[in-house]
């Protein structure tokens, strides 16, 4: 049974976790830090070393996924501009892996599949065509593999996908159905990783069925239960690996991606929520159609420039140079 004063007890917890002004000073820090080690590489175009560039970008990742968290929960601040940087990083960050599958093939990856989904996912939000479109094809082409592990168990990750295909009336390995009993098959058969992919998507299943139910009263019933499924585990904050996390614990993107593709399609939405999940400031945050891109991070710049240059089969080299611009 959800419990109200525990969930408040563990938001009241999120937020103090971000609260020392100091995490800031040293992330900044840090972040300046980065310029000599990424120039020196690119300077001197060593190749056997610019592996590190890839481990720089998480660290970027990381610096603005500080200042999103310091700009909105602390400050009170309206802009997003932090939580774009983020994704953009996460983006470089899983298609500049790729370039490394041959020569690391065992190397570790700092970023999930429920990352670069939720990547996938606000690049739609914000009405990014062009780059929701490369990540799309660079996902479908690499799911499953070294780049892009799907063997996760975060049910409302497969929900996302699930929902994103079918906005998009797109498929993965032919299907925008029960997708991750697809991927799980697959997997099996490369005798790949597939343990944690759960047996079901709980209450995410319901909604799949109905999602574009042009009945407002049944969508509302349905989102009352996804709140209070990710309010339950955010109340677990700490212990467990689905929204109990201080990335995007009390952030509902997976119902505000639902309320975003039925307002795109002109079915009705819930106008109001009571629940102290839907009233925090990331949960009141308001995109733009679409989101004006922010000013382009320098070191991301170098590096995608490094990478264009030394590598052909980059991904990136397929689309050009005009992104996020």
């Amino acid at each position: 049974m959800f419990n109200q004063k525990k969930a408040e007890l563990a938001y009241k917890k999120y937020v103090k976790n971000f609260e020392d002004r100091d995490i800031y000073e040293k992330s900044i820090v840090k972040y300046n830090g980065l310029k000599d080690g990424i120039e020196q590489i690119i300077k001197t175009n060593e190749r056997e070393k610019d592996h590190i560039l890839l481990v720089r970008i998480g660290s970027i990742f990381a610096h603005y996924h500080l200042l999103w968290k310091k700009d909105i929960l602390i400050d009170g601040s309206h802009s997003i501009d932090s939580l774009k940087q983020l994704q953009i990083a996460l983006f470089y960050q899983c298609l500049s892996r790729d370039i490394y599958k041959i020569r690391y093939p065992n190397m570790m990856v700092t970023y999930s599949f429920k990352d670069i989904i939720s990547c996938l996912i606000h690049f739609t939000m914000f009405g990014w065509e062009q780059e929701e479109h490369i990540l799309f094809n660079f996902i479908a082409e690499h799911i499953g593999d070294s780049s892009i592990s799907a063997n996760n168990l975060n049910r409302h990750t497969w929900f996302l996908l699930e929902l994103y295909l079918l906005y998009r009336n797109q498929l993965i390995m032919d299907t925008n159905e029960d997708v991750f009993i697809a991927v799980e098959e697959e997997l099996i058969e490369r005798e790949a990783p597939h343990d944690l992919i759960p047996d079901d998507l709980g209450i995410y299943d319901e909604v799949l069925k109905s999602w574009s139910t042009p009945v407002e009263e049944e969508i509302t019933a349905l989102i009352g239960q996804m709140i209070n499924y990710h309010s339950e585990l955010a109340s677990e904050l700490g212990k467990t690996i689905e929204f109990g996390d201080y990335r995007y614990g009390f952030y509902p993107y997976e119902i505000l991606f639902l309320l975003h593709v039925r307002k795109k399609k002109g079915l009705p939405v819930p106008q109001h929520f009571e629940e102290l999940l839907m009233n925090t400031p990331e949960a009141q945050m308001v995109f733009q159609e679409p989101e004006p891109y922010p000013e382009k991070d320098p070191l991301l710049v170098q590096i995608d420039s490094f990478y264009r240059k030394n590598y052909p089969d980059y991904f990136l080299n397929q689309y050009g140079e005009e992104l996020f611009q």
